[in-house]
C-alpha cells in the first residue's frame, strides 16, 4: 500500500482528534531518573517557547484551517476539544504572567467542549493558591501531581525537591481549589520496604485525591540513574518485594474506593483519566511542544526532543517535526490489541476489527493461544483479559500482540 493510499484509508478509520497534549519542557532541575524531554536552569528559553508554541498551534488549529498546516487534512473546523493535557517538565513552573499568555494561546487555537477534562500536571513546590486560582479560572478541571513519595528519604533518593508538608500541603490546596487531584507515586526504590511503601500509599489515599498512579522505578538509558546503576550503586528492593509492592497499590487503592482500571492507574469509574484513555483506545489526538508525538488520521509524528533545536525550527519556518510514520490497518489493529489489554477492563477483539477493518483473530491467533494457555489473559466472548497473573507480564502481553 502507497503511503497516500494509507492516508485515505486512514481517514476512513479515524475520526478528527478530540484530544490534545502540551508539553512544557521547563523544570526546576532534572531528577536522576527523568528522561523526558525537559530543560532545567533555562528560564530565559521560556518567552521563546511560547511564541514558538503559538507558531505550532496555528498551524493545526482548530478554529482557522486556513494555513495550510500539515494536520489541516485531518482536523475539522468544527472540532472542539474532549480533553487537553499539559504535561511535562512542570508547566506550572511558569510564571503567573507566563501560564495568562498559554492559556490565550490555547484559548486561540485549541478551544474545548463545556465538559472538557483540562489537565495540568505540577510538582509540590510550584503549587500556591494564586497559581491554582489562575488555573482553575482559566479552566483548568483536573491536576495530576508529580509526588513520587512522602518520605524525606526515598525523596532526597528520586531527587525531589519538596518536603513531605509541602507535598500534603499542595495537595490539599489542589483539592480544595481544582478538585479533581490525581497523585503520581514511585515504588522499589533503592533502599525501599514494602513497609514504606505502604506508609507512602496510605499517607496518599489518606487524602481528598480521586486517582493514584503508581510506578515502578525504570532506570532509562541516557539518565543519570542509568550510569549509577551500571556501577553498581543503585539498587532495587527485588523482584519478589516489587510484585509485592505491586499488589499492595491494587489492594490498597481498591479498598480506598480508587481500583486499578489500567496497569498503574487507579479511580473510580467516573474519575478515570479521559485524556489516557483516548491513548489507549487508540483514538486520535494532537500534540505540541518539544518531543511531543501525535497521532492524526493515521499518521504518528514526533517533534524534535531538544527544547533549542524545537526552537530554532520553527523560528526558522520549518517543522519541527522529526519522525513520522504512517500506520498501516494490520498495525493499527495490532495496537488496538496491545495498549487495550492494558486496561482492566480488557479489550473488544469485535470493536479492533471493526475499527481497523482487520480480521483480529485471524492476526493475532497464535498470541492468543499461546497467552491462554500460558494463564496471561482470558478471552471470552471476543473479550480478552489479563489474568491476575498476566497484569504482572503485561509488557509481554502487549509485545506479543504488536508481533
Amino acid at each position: 500500500m502507497t503511503g497516500q493510499a494509507a492516508v485515505a484509508d486512514a481517514e476512513s478509520i479515524w475520526p478528527a482528534a478530540r484530544s490534545a497534549y502540551l508539553h512544557v519542557p521547563f523544570c526546576r532541575h532534572r531528577c536522576g531518573y527523568c528522561n523526558f524531554s525537559v530543560v532545567a536552569g533555562r528560564d530565559e528559553l521560556i518567552d521563546r517557547y511560547l511564541a514558538a508554541v503559538e507558531r505550532e498551534l496555528a498551524a493545526c488549529s482548530l478554529t482557522d484551517r486556513s494555513g495550510g498546516g500539515d494536520l489541516d487534512a485531518f482536523a475539522s473546523p468544527e472540532t472542539t476539544l474532549e480533553t487537553l493535557f499539559v504535561g511535562g517538565g512542570t508547566p506550572t513552573h511558569l510564571s503567573e504572567a507566563q501560564l495568562s499568555t498559554l492559556f490565550k494561546i490555547l484559548d486561540e487555537h485549541w478551544p474545548r467542549t463545556g465538559d472538557a477534562e483540562f489537565t495540568f500536571e505540577a510538582n509540590p513546590e510550584d503549587i500556591t493558591p494564586d497559581k491554582l486560582h489562575l488555573l482553575r479560572e482559566h479552566g483548568v478541571n483536573r491536576i495530576s501531581l508529580g509526588v513520587q513519595s512522602f518520605r524525606p528519604a526515598k525523596i532526597a533518593t528520586l531527587q525531589r525537591g519538596h518536603s513531605p508538608d509541602q507535598a500534603i500541603d499542595a495537595i490539599r490546596a489542589a483539592c480544595r481549589i481544582i478538585g479533581n487531584v490525581s497523585v503520581d507515586l514511585i515504588f522499589a526504590t533503592p533502599g525501599e520496604t514494602l513497609g514504606d511503601w505502604e506508609s507512602d500509599l496510605q499517607t496518599a489515599l489518606s487524602l481528598p485525591i480521586r486517582h493514584l498512579s503508581t510506578y515502578s522505578l525504570t532506570i532509562e538509558k541516557g539518565t543519570e540513574f542509568f550510569g549509577r546503576h551500571r556501577r553498581g550503586d543503585l539498587k532495587g528492593p527485588g523482584e519478589r518485594t516489587e510484585i509485592r509492592m505491586y499488589r499492595t497499590a491494587g489492594r490498597t487503592a481498591s479498598e480506598a474506593g480508587l481500583p486499578r482500571y489500567e496497569i498503574s492507574n487507579h479511580a473510580a469509574p467516573e474519575y478515570r483519566c479521559r485524556h489516557n484513555l483516548a491513548y489507549w483506545r487508540g483514538e486520535s489526538w494532537l500534540a505540541a511542544g518539544p518531543g511531543a508525538a501525535r497521532f492524526v488520521g493515521g499518521r504518528r509524528e514526533v517533534n524534535h526532543r531538544s527544547t533549542t533545536t524545537y526552537l530554532k525550527r520553527i523560528e526558522s519556518g520549518r517543522s519541527a517535526i522529526a519522525e513520522t510514520e504512517i500506520l498501516l490497518p494490520t498495525e493499527f489493529a495490532r495496537e488496538l490489541m496491545a495498549f487495550g489489554v492494558r486496561q482492566l477492563d480488557g479489550v473488544d477483539m469485535r470493536d479492533v476489527t471493526r475499527r481497523s477493518g482487520i480480521n483480529v483473530h485471524q492476526l493475532c491467533q497464535d498470541p492468543i493461544d499461546r497467552f491462554v494457555r500460558e494463564g496471561l489473559i482470558t478471552c471470552r466472548d471476543d473479550s480478552v483479559r489479563l489474568t491476575d497473573r498476566g497484569v504482572l507480564f503485561a509488557d509481554t502481553v502487549a509485545s506479543g500482540f504488536l508481533g
